[in-house]
């Protein structure tokens, strides 16, 4: 008989089974019927390090540098990304960290997740290195590129971060928009009180020029950060209010709000002629709890469906042995202690998670 795993009801808002995609059962895999909130595992984010060039005061304060010693293979995300895609509908991968490409076999991590077939693969980096890298990761299957940026401004830069690299930056975004599509390119700003709340005007500016997306989004109160969130959390509104001398207008975009996009997008226009996109991901202040499809697994093979929950569980044995069946036996143990909304403080890392 095949292992079948039903987690206690939910309340009727979210009481829904998926239909997941049929496979035929092999060694490898036999089906597994998995509940959990309305979507399948359309987007995997792998975290596939720790480790980090820089020491951003909202998500690393203080941290090791070092690469989990029992962190994944290439070929193991390759094997995960692979079984989610076939048996889940997954349709995108995204490498996070910490930083990615502080791993050196980065660019095997991509190929071999490029194989497996999955449509969109993507990599979030703070860019330190893509003036040097762009080109290579893009031969290597990438299609899609975040780079975190959170102020114009060198000394904000170094403060924010920890490293004197505003330059080198700026210089791969550039790299970044010779090697990609103008579309496969977004910028993900931090908003942080205090901090770089009063460059948001710059930065959509900056973004506006550069043909590029720009991504507002909110702190979250995670790990030993969450003390002092309420002093440096920047909602929507707030946002929308810094933003207001330079935007004349907003207009939402052709797909915002659809679908299962963490980001709600709008068509800033800017008072100079120009325009640019905005996503606001609003964890915060209007989570997307009801529509989202993600599932983050970390460097070492800890299972997260909630960025801001504990870990629930572990596919690493699974993984190692190329056993799918136990894959889904994981995930469905790790769904059906999956609550509706997140919680009000993460316990987790985010440079262990990668956002």
């Amino acid at each position: 008989m095949p292992f079948v795993l039903h987690p206690p009801p939910r309340p009727p808002r979210l009481q829904r089974t998926l239909s997941l995609p049929q496979w035929a059962p092999s060694s490898a895999d036999s089906p597994v019927a998995l509940r959990r909130t309305p979507q399948s595992i359309g987007y995997l984010r792998l975290s596939v390090t720790r480790g980090c060039s820089m020491r951003c005061t909202y998500c690393r304060p203080g941290f090791d540098r070092g690469h989990d010693p029992a962190a994944f293979d290439a070929d193991d995300f390759a094997f995960l990304a692979g079984h989610l895609h076939r048996t889940h509908g997954l349709r995108k991968v995204r490498i996070t960290g910490g930083e990615p490409t502080t791993r050196r076999d980065l660019r095997d991590i991509l190929e071999r997740v490029a194989a497996v077939g999955v449509p969109d693969l993507a990599v979030t980096t703070n860019g330190l290195t893509l003036a040097r890298d762009a080109a290579r990761l893009r031969d290597a299957g990438l299609g899609r590129v975040n780079v975190s940026l959170d102020t114009l401004d060198p000394g904000r830069f170094e403060r924010l971060t920890g490293v004197n690299g505003l330059e080198r930056v700026i210089d791969g975004i550039d790299a970044a928009r010779a090697a990609f599509a103008p579309r496969s390119i977004k910028l993900n700003m931090v908003v942080v009180a205090g901090q770089n709340e009063a460059d948001l005007p710059a930065l959509l500016g900056f973004a506006a020029g550069r043909g590029l997306p720009l991504r507002l989004i909110e702190l979250m109160p995670m790990g030993p950060i969450a003390a002092g969130w309420q002093e440096r959390y920047v909602p929507e509104t707030r946002m929308r209010a810094a933003l207001a001398g330079v935007v004349r207008a907003w207009r939402p975009a052709e797909t915002g709000g659809a679908g299962p996009d963490a980001a709600r997008r709008y068509v800033a226009e800017l008072r100079d002629g120009r325009a640019a996109e905005v996503g606001f991901i609003t964890p915060m202040s209007r989570h997307f709890c009801d529509t989202c499809d993600r599932l983050r697994v970390t460097a070492d093979g800890s299972v997260y469906p909630c960025l801001m929950d504990a870990a629930r569980g572990s596919v690493a044995d699974a993984v190692r042995g190329r056993d799918g069946a136990a894959v889904d036996r994981a995930l469905a143990a790790a769904y059906a202690r999956k609550a509706d909304v997140h919680p009000a403080v993460a316990p987790g890392i985010m440079t262990h998670l990668g956002g």
